[in-house]
């Protein structure tokens, strides 16, 4: 149903929002690519799960199947952002569950507030790789499968043949993801990294310093989210390479070398030269009186960023005469003495009230920003007339808000075809489609290779 703009949509008990096409068994003589395979394969069968029937736009990753080895924020990030466009994304899943389940507020024990917004458009298979029968159902996993995404540490992955070697073996046109902490081959390869160790290193929690007085770090996830996306972005190139080519590849997203990269950007400033004509540090924006300003009722982001905006401010401000003043007529003069600049504009702005500096600014085409909480967008004007948020109904979890993907393509639309998946929800669908009979499934269960289904009662 597209991006589901403005509707509320309710779900079977499989909350089964559309399906990505499945491989039914391995597919070592086939002549195409695992993705190819399978659309030929369901070319002639209609799928009960999905809702448009063929009739809406696909995503652009429709046919690509994903495992999602990973846990937490930034691999799940990474995957769910495959998923919303279009792949098959399969969260394989230790008996416990993904740690990131029984974090934030809950209805049932395994499906908290931080799961739920970063495991969308995924199934759930419950698979024990430490044991020795789980190797036949993770082999048939790889053969139907594109990608692979897992974010252990290198050391472990060996023990549980997560090498690009073995899996290649399996399947020669496989995409391996390894998301870590550092680089491999670096005095820090090897070494564990989550999001606050990855903001310390990079540089990130210095840079605070220059408003707060010390390293602090930032509040969000940053980290685990930027390298998400970059994985996901990756990952595509390479499914793009490997349409040309027909040939896998092993990759490799270190959080430290990607957080450093997203930093320096801006702050590398004077060293990019050599020698240095300056130091690091992008300062005009590492300032205490760069931020929103106080408004005579509330705070406001003014920003009369060009020459041209500056002249139309002071206008606004009535004062016209100031935008000659040679301390700020100029946006050299202005990066020249950002303390003075900004108390300037902050000595303006406190003279009207948010609403008229509004309705000014706007009239003036002097940007502008609402100071924004949490709770304000989650009935912003904005968001509201795009869709950006959905409520949906999970069969156990009851209504639930979800953020559609901001990426809008006209041919290719990003969706949400299934909500977050109970615990091994899926497992027993995912092995009929991997071969595996009744009996055979029965014997995984008895032995503890798959887990068992989804967990119930409450746990507030």
């Amino acid at each position: 149903m597209g991006r589901f703009r403005g509707k509320t949509i309710k779900t079977g008990a499989a909350h089964d929002l559309g399906r990505a096409s499945a491989d039914p068994l391995a597919h070592e003589d086939a002549k195409m690519m695992p993705g190819e395979l399978r659309r030929v394969r369901l070319q002639d069968s209609t799928d009960r799960n999905e809702i448009n029937n063929g009739s809406e736009p696909k995503g652009p990753l429709d046919g690509i199947r994903v495992l999602d080895m990973t846990t937490m924020i930034l691999g799940p990030v990474a995957a769910q952002s495959l998923g919303d466009m279009g792949a098959d994304v399969i969260k394989v899943e230790t008996t416990e569950g993904d740690l990131s389940r029984r974090i934030g507020p809950r209805h049932s024990p395994d499906m908290g507030a931080f799961y739920l917004n970063s495991n969308r458009n995924k199934r759930s298979i419950v698979l024990d790789l430490k044991k020795r029968e789980a190797q036949p159902v993770f082999e048939r996993l790889v053969r139907s499968s594109d990608v692979v995404i897992c974010s252990i540490r290198t050391d472990a992955a060996e023990r549980l043949g997560l090498t690009y070697q073995k899996l290649c073996a399996l399947n020669a046109q496989i995409i391996l993801c390894h998301v870590k902490g550092y680089a491999d081959d670096g005095p820090y390869g090897g070494q564990p990294a989550y999001d606050d160790v990855a903001q310390a290193v990079s540089g990130l929690a210095v840079m605070q310093s220059a408003v707060a007085g010390e390293p602090r770090y930032v509040p969000t996830i940053i980290a685990d989210k930027v390298t998400g996306l970059q994985a996901a972005y990756a990952i595509s190139l390479a499914i793009c390479h490997r349409l040309r080519t027909g040939q896998g590849q092993e990759i490799s997203v270190p959080m430290f070398e990607t957080m450093v990269a997203f930093n320096m950007t801006e702050h590398l400033w004077g060293e990019i030269f050599v020698p240095p004509l300056a130091g690091t540090g992008y300062t005009p924006i590492s300032t205490v009186a760069r931020r929103p300003f106080k408004t005579s009722d509330g705070y406001l982001c003014v920003l009369p960023y060009t020459d041209q905006h500056w002249a139309r401010f002071c206008e606004v401000v009535g004062d016209p005469a100031l935008a000659a003043d040679p301390r700020y007529a100029t946006h050299a003069a202005r990066q020249s003495d950002q303390m003075g600049f900004w108390n300037e504009v902050a000595n303006q702005v406190r003279r009207k009230s948010t609403a008229e500096w509004i309705e000014a600014l706007t009239a003036a085409n002097v940007p502008f920003g609402l100071v924004n909480s949490f709770d304000d967008l989650l009935t912003d004007p904005h968001l509201e007339s795009v869709g950006f948020w959905q409520t949906l109904q999970h069969p156990t979890e009851g209504a639930l808000r979800m953020m559609t993907n901001p990426i809008a393509m006209s041919a290719s639309p990003t969706s949400i075809r299934r909500l977050p998946p109970r615990l091994g929800e899926h497992s027993t669908e995912i092995l009929h489609e991997l071969g595996f009979g009744p009996d055979d499934i029965a014997a995984l269960t008895a032995q503890g290779v798959i887990g068992p289904g989804p967990t119930t009662g409450e746990d507030h």
